[in-house]
């Protein structure tokens, strides 16, 4: 493993934190739509919460997704707007020695680990990837007890502990060398210069963000792009089953609803005072969350039972709504 006898035992980023007693930002509410975004987004919203700033500050970003082809954007917050906004610097981790010497010199130092993960070996994923499939995620690192064998991290809606096995696999403890095994892509997140900045503050540089990110949005209506393609795919869908659907579905309808659920709280958030401005937008918005985890069901259950399905009519809706978002979002 590379740690001495003189290597400090337990580390941590931000002390104190307890995985029991933890209470997620409403972003991750039961009430929302989509309770996880995306693996990476749903980090940022529980780590910048337990720093004591709003995450909702930094969701400009999320009006400029697009479909993609065979996905809609894979919506990640830019490391600019994070700096801007709350003082945090994000640098790759050049992975040169066992992760978990990384985490242990790091933590003590208090920065945190991004870093990819198996969800396998993540208890908070039971029931679904937990010791049934391995897949890529993405975790954040904050503290790590090595003689315990016990590490607490961020991850997708909350912040949770493993121990144990998980531990040791996670780590690659006990993992013979083997020398084609590519070290997974990690980050360090400094946050000795985080900048406490008042709301007022916060919605100031966060206009600025949004003007720069509604700029960039697709000229064109990319909904109908992705009908155009998920009318050509659906057969394939169908026939290769449950398993095929669950991972098309992560990369397309969650994606897009997702990213409009988040757009809307954050207009919301952006005109407290409800003056308006904001409101068609984010109205906009939701109808698409709504009607993508509407679809959703739709298309689980035609797979299911291996029959064809006529989504047009929702299609024409979610598209009305996209048309309706970039309108209201243009007039500002």
């Amino acid at each position: 493993m590379g740690l001495t006898e003189a290597t400090p035992q337990r580390a941590a980023a931000l002390p104190h934190l307890d995985p029991a007693n933890y209470s997620r930002h409403a972003l991750h509410s039961p009430e929302c739509n989509w309770v996880e975004k995306n693996c990476y987004i749903d980090i940022w919203i529980e780590l910048i919460h337990s720093l004591k700033q709003e995450p909702l500050a930094m969701l400009a970003f999320t009006v400029a997704i697009d479909f993609e082809g065979d996905q809609w954007t894979f919506f990640k917050p830019p490391h600019e707007d994070l700096k801007a906004l709350y003082g945090i610097d994000v640098q790759e981790l050049y992975v040169w020695r066992p992760l978990i010497e990384h985490a242990v010199e790091h933590l003590r130092d208090g920065k945190f680990i991004s870093t990819e993960a198996d969800a396998y070996w993540l208890p908070d994923t039971a029931g679904t990837d937990y010791r049934q499939q391995h897949t890529k995620s993405t975790i954040v690192l904050n503290e790590i007890d090595v003689a315990s064998r016990r590490l607490q991290y961020f991850h997708n809606a909350g912040y949770f502990s493993l121990e144990g096995e998980d531990f040791n696999r996670l780590f690659r403890l006990e993992a013979a060398p083997d020398p084609a095994f590519m070290p997974l892509f990690a980050e360090l997140v400094r946050h000795d210069r985080a900048v406490p900045r008042t709301v007022a503050e916060l919605r100031s540089i966060s206009l600025d963000q949004l003007r720069k990110h509604a700029a960039w949005r697709t000229r064109d209506n990319p909904v109908q792009r992705f009908r155009v393609r998920f009318e050509r795919d659906l057969p394939a869908i169908a026939q290769r089953g449950m398993a095929h659907y669950h991972a098309w579905v992560f990369g397309t309808l969650r994606q897009l609803g997702a990213a409009s659920e988040l757009s809307a709280a954050y207009l919301r958030w952006l005109d407290p005072a409800s003056a308006g401005r904001f409101e068609p937008a984010a109205a906009a918005f939701s109808d698409i969350s709504t009607i993508a985890k509407s679809l959703l069901l739709k298309i689980a259950r035609a797979v299911n039972a291996k029959r064809a399905l006529d989504a047009s009519a929702t299609f024409d809706q979610m598209a009305d709504a996209w048309g309706r978002a970039t309108a209201a979002l243009e007039s500002l």
